[in-house]
């Protein structure tokens, strides 16, 4: 378990951080990127799960899809530690996305998208203020997959990491649909409609 006694380090005052053993690097390596916009994927869930809470009347679908979320949320601390550690030693243990965490969201996905309607159009981001939550988080997930695959390219990025925030930004744009009347309330896009 984390203890912080002191919010503040004066560690990065000069524009570096340490990863997961301890290694120094600048603020603004790809690694700290990628793991940095993982964080912002919370915190847009966070806002998400603020407006489900205040917005959905069902409360079983309320306590459901925050569930869901929460488990999210807590998966992508699991992704950030993921990142910032990097492969050690023959034998060191670090905590690493598993499996099972990407399977979970594919089980969540394929139960949500079993009581949409199907989409016969792209959709516009919007509808309800929950649904519009989600596709920013759902963006911004997507923007953590492009750091986390160019980080790929330089320096070892666990493959089931990759996996997991692929399938979460799909998760995130299913469950917008979700939030959005199962897909009733969602916003179509008119190729050419406002020409």
């Amino acid at each position: 378990m984390v203890t912080l006694t002191r919010i503040y380090t004066r560690g990065g005052d000069k524009g570096e951080t340490s990863l997961g053993r301890g290694e120094r690097v600048a603020k603004h390596d790809p690694r700290v990127d990628a793991y940095g916009t993982v964080d912002e994927t919370n915190s847009v869930i966070g806002l998400a799960r603020a407006a489900i809470e205040r917005t959905v009347k069902n409360d079983d679908l309320r306590r459901h899809v925050d569930d869901m979320l929460k488990r999210i949320q807590n998966d992508l601390f699991d992704l950030g530690a993921d990142l910032c550690t990097v492969e050690g030693k023959a034998g060191e243990q670090a905590l690493r996305i598993v499996p099972s965490q990407t399977e979970r969201l594919e089980r969540e996905i394929d139960a949500m998208n079993g009581e949409l309607s199907p989409l016969k159009s792209f959709i516009l981001p919007g509808g309800s203020e929950a649904a519009a939550w989600l596709h920013l988080a759902r963006t911004v997930a997507r923007r953590a997959e492009r750091g986390m695959t160019a980080l790929a390219t330089q320096q070892p990025v666990s493959p089931e990491a990759v996996k997991y925030i692929n399938r979460l930004s799909d998760h995130l744009f299913v469950l917008a649909r979700k939030m959005n009347d199962n897909g009733g309330s969602d916003v179509l896009w008119v190729p050419g409609g406002s020409r």
